[in-house]
């Protein structure tokens, strides 16, 4: 059966968003988890794991305010790409009402601080971490960006009937991705930082290069065809044996 809804890839499976009637499906790029069984599927059916499936993403599972604050002054790399708003951010405040846009795969953010704020209850503010009380987010400068110095913050969980939920673990690398995933080669890893698609490329390497928001046509992972909603724009690509043989412009 072909797949209709468009899937967010990358986040926690405990947001599922309804939306335009289409079910918006939550969860993270097929690697292998230390304490997951992984039931692989389409190209993955003969058994035989890819280099991909060996790469060992680590975890850090913070449950309070402390464990989430070990991020200040460190450096994390995006890992869902396309789907966090990140605002301008002073004083302790993120300036919910004009994103600056969104935050691509494998960019590296260095975390300045962790603070709470009470998020505005509209569908752009909470559509990737429910309101709770309080959302928990981080502020970061961008080291790759024009203005490397320009502080800005995201929203990674929330603080709700007494308990905290953090989603760093399925939004961010705790390591290089280009580290981990150094079995991509400099030339592929070269289109991804300029966040474009190339041929040849597997589906993780081009969501790695135009985020996550994807819309599969198909049910076979690496024979299909794939659109990639990059902000207000889609790029479909047909993948054959798990390679990029045709890619449309953005339109």
């Amino acid at each position: 059966m072909e797949s209709k809804g468009k899937l967010v890839l990358g986040v926690s499976a405990a947001l599922i968003l309804a939306v335009g009637g289409e079910l918006l499906y939550l969860h993270h790029r097929n690697v292998v988890d230390e304490n997951a069984t992984v039931e692989r599927k389409g190209v993955y059916e003969k058994g035989k794991l890819s280099d991909d499936d060996l790469v060992f993403v680590r975890k850090q599972r913070p449950d309070s305010l402390k464990d989430e604050r070990e991020l200040i002054g460190k450096t994390i790399w995006v890992s869902a790409g396309g789907q966090l708003d990140y605002y301008k951010c002073a004083n302790h405040h993120a300036d919910y009402a004009h994103s600056v846009g969104t935050l691509y795969g494998a960019e590296p953010m260095l975390i300045k601080d962790v603070f709470e704020q009470v998020p505005p209850h509209t569908r752009a503010a909470t559509a990737r971490v429910a309101a709770g009380e309080k959302h928990v987010l981080l502020a970061f400068t961008l080291p790759n960006s024009s203005d490397p110095k320009a502080l800005y913050a995201t929203p990674v969980g929330n603080y709700d009937a007494g308990n905290y939920t953090f989603l760093s673990d399925d939004i961010f690398f705790y390591d290089d991705p280009h580290t981990l995933y150094k079995h991509w080669g400099p030339d592929v890893w070269a289109h991804i930082d300029k966040h474009e698609a190339a041929p040849g490329m597997s589906e993780n390497q081009a969501m790695m290069a135009l985020g996550e928001v994807i819309e599969p046509h198909g049910d076979k992972i690496g024979d299909r065809n794939v659109t990639y909603h990059v902000g207000d724009k889609t790029e479909t690509i047909e993948f054959v044996d798990n390679k990029a043989v045709k890619i449309s412009p953005l339109s």
